[in-house]
């Protein structure tokens, strides 16, 4: 059964936008410059440590993961920046992805870089430019669970690739009590609840279980998800809403999901010398192994999904603003440099541990404010 239920840590609430006379302002899409229109360059004021420049309605959609950590740079920026609505829209990464190649968004939220093909499609998009990822959200994919009496749980990547595969089916199966000696593990039926939705939060979390644990995964990493068995439902606030009211119930989902419904996550037995929490701290040091692995200015990261470094978390994903490196259109260009510059800032990565995220290491923060600057 599908459900969806909106997540409310640190929800801002938005509004209905009127899109009706206003300016709606797209990557590459329509040249309606009703509303008021922009100036190109835009006329240029600061607030803060905010630059605002241009004017108008951004859309934006895609990954549900970073839905935390948007809707609270749109509530700063938008407090500093009154001439620019900023509407993002937790569709998914696929969804996102798909809407942005047609044309309907100012940038995509995708925690998957863009596939090859992807890439050629965004050419038809963005005139003489294409479609980069500009990495700008870290942080821990969570194991959520609902196990009565059980507050601590540690398990490992094999176990988990065998419970979501649907090989391990109750919570006292001899493979969990050998990782929890002291649990009082119940004879609990498990429901493993996955994303019907193709996400970026599945891809990240199937390449995981795919390069830790590839005899009992035998599953390609990918957005939609593949396994067989198990339960659906839409987006990480549908997965993490099911996991907080059912018995037996686990999941994957981005960290802020688990904070916001006191859900208990899982320890990974990595094979460090002792399990590792889920948290922004830990998700930091696995991301700092990261490589980028993109040319030109596509900041496409590799990510080391099989670190045994002390205290690291590996199951870490890394959503990508993912915009048009260059042919972008006059009226839209100065307002999406303006939001990407401010969330890529100190100030707007600051914000982002007391979400449960991980700021961007320091190197590849650099190199993506200089990219949106160079974006034309």
């Amino acid at each position: 059964m599908k459900l969806q239920r909106k997540n409310r840590l640190r929800a801002v609430a938005l509004g209905a936008i009127a899109v009706s006379g206003a300016l709606v302002l797209t990557a590459c899409g329509s040249d309606d410059n009703s509303g008021g229109g922009s100036t190109g360059g835009g006329s240029t004021k600061a607030a803060g440590n905010i630059k605002c420049e241009g004017k108008g309605q951004l859309l934006a959609s895609g990954s549900s993961a970073q839905k935390n950590a948007m809707d609270l740079w749109v509530k700063n920026f938008m407090a500093a920046c009154k001439d620019i609505q900023i509407n993002y829209k937790p569709t998914g990464s696929g969804a996102g992805i798909q809407e942005f190649l047609q044309g309907k968004t100012a940038f995509a939220g995708s925690d998957s870089a863009l596939k090859p093909e992807e890439v050629a499609k965004s050419k038809e998009v963005v005139k003489g430019g294409q479609g980069i990822n500009l990495p700008m959200v870290g942080g821990p994919i969570a194991i959520g669970y609902n196990v009565p009496g059980v507050d601590n749980l540690v398990l490992d990547a094999d176990t988990l690739a065998k419970i979501f595969d649907g090989k391990i089916e109750k919570w006292n199966d001899e493979a969990i009590a050998k990782l929890n000696k002291d649990a009082k593990l119940p004879d609990l039926k498990i429901q493993a609840f996955h994303r019907s939705d193709e996400s970026g939060t599945t891809d990240n979390f199937t390449k995981y279980l795919k390069a830790a644990a590839d005899k009992s995964w035998p599953y390609e990493p990918a957005k939609a998800w593949k396994a067989k068995g198990g339960q659906s439902a839409d987006g990480s606030a549908g997965v993490s809403s099911q996991v907080k009211q059912t018995q037996g119930a686990i999941s994957y989902f981005e960290l802020s999901y688990a904070t916001a419904s006191s859900i208990k996550t899982v320890k990974l037995n990595t094979g460090a010398s002792a399990p590792v929490e889920a948290s922004s701290e830990n998700a930091s040091k696995a991301i700092a192994e990261a490589k980028i692995a993109g040319t030109g200015k596509d900041l496409a990261l590799k990510l080391n999904y099989t670190t045994k470094a002390e205290g690291a978390y590996p199951i870490t994903l890394v959503t990508y603003e993912i915009a048009g490196d260059q042919g972008n259109k006059a009226e839209t260009l100065p307002a999406v440099k303006s939001f990407l510059s401010y969330i890529a800032s100190a100030d707007g990565q600051s914000v982002l541990k007391d979400l449960g995220y991980a700021p961007l290491p320091a190197e590849i923060a650099t190199k993506v404010r200089e990219t949106v600057a160079s974006l034309s």
